[in-house]
């Protein structure tokens, strides 16, 4: 019926969206091909374009086999509940996405228990905390190690990276202890931009990997786990088991493979955007910005100022058609990406020191 068609025009009129990189849509190669898909039933496993994207993101990432999930949260999931047996620890950074934002989902479907250790401002964990972690303990009291996860980048640190010297040791470290090493690589890619690395460099130190399609790559939905085919093999049951079983996912799947084959290189638009936006507010009154954790497309500053809150500065910039997200009481995130160009990012910062002049 045609009263009820919503166009993009309508849906995103005059907003500049900072919210995150997961607003983006999808451009005309993308709907092109989604919409000229060859399609079969992915449960099956005879859904060709699927296929095609799972080797596609299997080889660029150096792994044996890959599979596609719907979100980033049922990736890192099913990637979780096929390394660890129930009542295992999962190993993770206090400030990480799975430990913050993902509903518990390890423990309250898997039965694991989470060992959350603090993360430092760069996004790392400590190796001697990791070490002693990982330690096994011939003691019934205790939760055995069931896997070490990183993320990278890292959302609530602000988009740092972490180096591939860093996740080499850390993989050193969980193989000494008969441990896996999963990576929430949400915008694995972007870590890669921004380190002038090929993404092999970055996911050759960890034993799985989760990817997203559908933040900076602007794919409409979609993310993938990829690692060794035994792993993937268990992930994939998983997948079921959560209610993630596709069928004509060839649609979904052709906007990946879109994504993985022509939207990587502009990523680093949205990292020279944010640093742009950084720097701009930086400037601001009432503004705090560690110029040096704006690494790639995500700033997070402090807002304290005499006259504003934080919730009151938003709903201003929102009546402007600026959207950005509060990290708590004193916290403000904005998410550079597709869509979003250099004129908007000026116009942001012109909207933000007029308010707070």
């Amino acid at each position: 019926m045609e009263g009820y068609v919503v166009s993009d025009a309508e849906s995103m009129a005059d907003r500049i969206d900072l919210r995150s990189d997961t607003v983006t849509l999808p451009g005309p190669a993308m709907r092109a091909a989604m919409a000229d898909a060859v399609l079969g039933d992915d449960v099956y496993g005879e859904d060709p374009t699927v296929n095609a994207l799972e080797r596609l993101a299997a080889e660029m990432v150096g792994k044996e086999a890959a599979v596609l999930v719907p979100s980033g949260t049922m990736g890192n999931l099913a990637a979780l509940l096929a390394h660890c047996q129930r009542g295992q620890r999962v190993i993770l950074g206090s400030e990480s996405h799975i430990y913050h934002y993902e509903a518990g989902g390890a423990s309250a479907l898997g039965g694991l228990v989470y060992h959350p250790l603090p993360n430092t401002a760069d996004g790392r964990i400590d190796l001697d905390l990791l070490e002693v972690a990982a330690t096994k303990v011939d003691d019934a009291h205790f939760a055995p190690p069931g896997v070490i996860c990183l993320e990278n980048t890292h959302n609530r640190c602000g988009g740092v990276v972490l180096t591939p010297d860093y996740l080499a040791r850390v993989h050193a470290l969980a193989r000494a202890h008969d441990l896996p090493l999963h990576l929430d690589g949400a915008r694995i890619f972007n870590a890669a931009i921004a380190l002038g690395v090929p993404v092999t460099a970055l996911t050759a130190h960890v034993d799985t990997v989760m990817f997203c399609l559908s933040k900076g790559l602007a794919a409409p939905i979609g993310s993938l786990v990829a690692g060794p085919a035994s792993v993937i093999k268990r992930v994939r049951r998983v997948r079921k088991m959560l209610g993630g079983g596709m069928r004509q996912a060839g649609v979904i799947a052709a906007a990946g493979i879109v994504a993985l084959n022509q939207m990587i290189d502009r990523l680093a638009v949205d990292h020279a955007n944010a640093r742009l936006l950084a720097a701009g507010l930086a400037e601001l009154p009432g503004i705090q910005i560690d110029l040096n954790r704006v690494q790639t497309n995500i700033v997070r500053f402090t807002f304290v100022h005499p006259r504003l809150s934080v919730s009151e500065f938003l709903a201003a910039l929102r009546t402007r058609g600026i959207l950005m997200g509060s990290m708590g009481s004193t916290s403000i995130r904005a998410v550079t990406h597709y869509g979003i160009e250099r004129s908007h990012i000026e116009h942001v910062i012109a909207v933000a020191a007029e308010l707070l002049a």
